[in-house]
């Protein structure tokens, strides 16, 4: 084969895989819209309901490829049910040990899209420092262009449950705390330059 063609497909080839790369966009959270919050029935009766104040990340995504990832931290000390003596008890060893594992996260392995919107991420929660595979499921996905702030946002509604005693939270579920807590996350990101 000929040595010059050989190097223009080579070079083609480099040129092709840079701009695929050079596809994908990167996003930082945006903590003021971007919402964690759980939701537990209480005894089979009313449901209990908090949040995460604190919390951030990026999201990298390639509309074309159709590919990304999604990296989030929550701060657990930064639980807040709207009463102070539950939050002290959520953030004590009978549940998130938050002076022991201050960080929960969430770090992606796959970005599934219909057409061109997101409508789940698969990848691995991490709390009280054990890792579980959870598939966060998509709705209301969109992207657009900010007025104030010139940039494009992308975001949208994901939700999951997850089995709490997998992760070694199982205090009360002897006597009908659930196991089973429904997570909702509404996110939105800001492209970065």
């Amino acid at each position: 084969m000929n040595r010059t063609f050989v190097q223009a497909v080579i070079a083609s080839s480099l040129l092709a895989s840079g701009a695929a790369m050079a596809a994908a966009d990167t996003y930082a959270i945006d903590p003021t819209h971007t919402f964690v919050t759980f939701e537990a029935r209480h005894f089979g009766t009313s449901t209990n309901r908090g949040r995460f104040d604190k919390k951030s990340g990026t999201v990298t995504l390639d509309r074309a490829a159709k590919t990304g990832k999604v990296e989030v931290t929550l701060d657990t000390g930064s639980i807040n049910t709207g009463t102070v003596p539950f939050d002290t008890h959520l953030k004590s060893k009978d549940f998130f040990n938050a002076e022991a594992f201050p960080k929960a996260t969430f770090v992606s392995d796959r970005v599934v899209f219909d057409g061109d919107k997101v409508s789940a991420v698969i990848g691995t929660l991490t709390l009280l420092g054990k890792p579980q595979t959870v598939t966060l499921t998509a709705s209301n996905y969109n992207c657009y262009q900010n007025p104030m702030l010139k940039r494009e946002v992308c975001g949208g509604d994901f939700e999951t449950t997850i089995t709490r005693s997998k992760f070694g939270m199982d205090y009360g579920i002897a006597y009908g705390i659930p196991d089973n807590i429904r997570l909702l996350i509404q996110i939105e990101a800001v492209k970065q330059d």
